[in-house]
């Protein structure tokens, strides 16, 4: 869903489930509510994009006009660290996620990925790694290069993605948008460019599964038929990746995306057009399309995505947390079996839009609003 800020929360959700075996989910019916307690972390920040704990508590936070800066375990909001890269600060695009290397604690290697501009007016998404050095409240990136970069380039300010995850082999999924104009969108359904595709690459940007699917897959490929992923994490116990997608008008989704597979967009989706027109042929279905595991229409805007494994809500464990800008919550999904059994509504008194969703080292869930530029501290209540 593209970025509609102001709208009314929605009312309580039904449970609804076709017959046909391979169609989508929806609706799914309430959970018991959890008592929670909001506390304000840090104010201040721009358009915070992403959040990340380094290993002593401290944070890193991205700003998408293009700073990245140190949060101290007390709030304390450190100073821009320099050698970040330039990005086109434009629409949606700018600085977006930060991760770690799994070998941080040594290497102090980090992960960006930011909207590059390329010349002649276009850009695209692209990763970089780089080395983080600290110096009390700020410090520096140091050997910066870039690993990735999406190709092609393009004229648009609409639909980067994009969620670094890492996995526990070091790799990388990145999500990539399909940069939202009718003329380019279509290549979501291209294996052979990176137009609405989640890659899968190693540190150094090359390949991590070979060989590729099929002949004429681009050998990064994953999974192709992608509108625009800003949600993704890895479940740790199953090694499975799931993501949230945004849809049009209606048919935001959450996937469980595998290898070589086709998720449909722009030939099948739960939505419209914001013009209130079908997209395409309007289906949402077709043989050989992927369905989404749930889906919501309307749009909740979907953001981040995070598994939660603590213990400070024990009843939450396995649990998904999904964050949503349009709507300015959280739900919570409870997913058995790969099907979403209940969810709840959660932080809807928070007052701004949900952009990501981190479980800090207490078990405490961070929530990073948009455009009050706050980190939230979800404890219960």
């Amino acid at each position: 869903m593209s970025l509609r800020p102001g709208m009314a929360v929605a009312a309580p959700l039904l449970f609804l489930m076709s017959d046909a075996a391979l169609a989508a989910q929806t609706n799914a019916p309430e959970a018991p509510k959890t008592a929670v307690k909001l506390t304000n972390v840090v104010e201040g920040l721009e358009n915070p994009w992403a959040l990340e704990f380094l290993p002593d508590g401290r944070m890193l936070v991205t700003e998408r006009p293009g700073r990245l800066r140190v949060i101290s375990k007390d709030g304390k909001l450190g100073a821009p660290i320099t050698g970040v890269p330039e990005v086109m600060a434009r629409g949606q695009g700018g600085l977006l996620d930060v991760a770690l290397a799994n070998d941080y604690a040594d290497s102090g290697r980090i992960f960006l990925s930011y909207s590059e501009p390329r010349g002649e007016g276009k850009n695209g998404t692209s990763v970089a790694s780089a080395k983080l050095v600290l110096d009390g409240d700020g410090g520096a990136l140091e050997d910066f290069k870039v690993i990735f970069q999406q190709q092609p380039a393009y004229d648009s300010d609409l639909h980067f993605g994009s969620r670094i995850v890492v996995t526990p082999e070091g790799n990388l999924f990145v999500t990539l948008g399909e940069r939202s104009k009718q003329e380019i969108r279509g290549e979501a359904q291209n294996p052979k460019n990176h137009i609405g595709k989640i890659v899968y690459i190693k540190p150094d940007g090359s390949p991590a599964a070979e060989p590729p699917v099929q002949d004429g897959w681009d050998p990064l490929i994953w999974s192709i038929g992608h509108r625009n992923v800003q949600g993704a994490v890895l479940d740790q116990a199953t090694g499975k990746l799931w993501t949230l997608e945004h849809g049009p008008q209606g048919g935001d989704e959450l996937n469980q995306p595998e290898r070589g597979k086709n998720y449909g967009w722009p030939i099948i989706i739960y939505g419209k057009e914001y013009s209130g027109r079908p997209v395409g042929e309007g289906i949402s279905e077709r043989a050989g399309l992927e369905q989404p595991v749930y889906y919501w229409n309307p749009s909740i805007a979907t953001s981040s995505l995070e598994l939660y494994t603590g213990d400070l809500f024990p009843d939450w464990k396995g649990n998904f947390l999904a964050g949503a800008l349009k709507y300015m919550q959280v739900q919570r999904l409870v997913v058995k079996d790969g099907e979403v059994v209940a969810h709840e509504v959660l932080a809807e008194d928070i007052g701004d839009r949900v952009r990501d969703i981190k479980q800090g080292p207490d078990g405490a869930v961070y929530l990073v609003t948009d455009e009050e530029g706050r980190i939230v501290r979800m404890a219960p209540g």
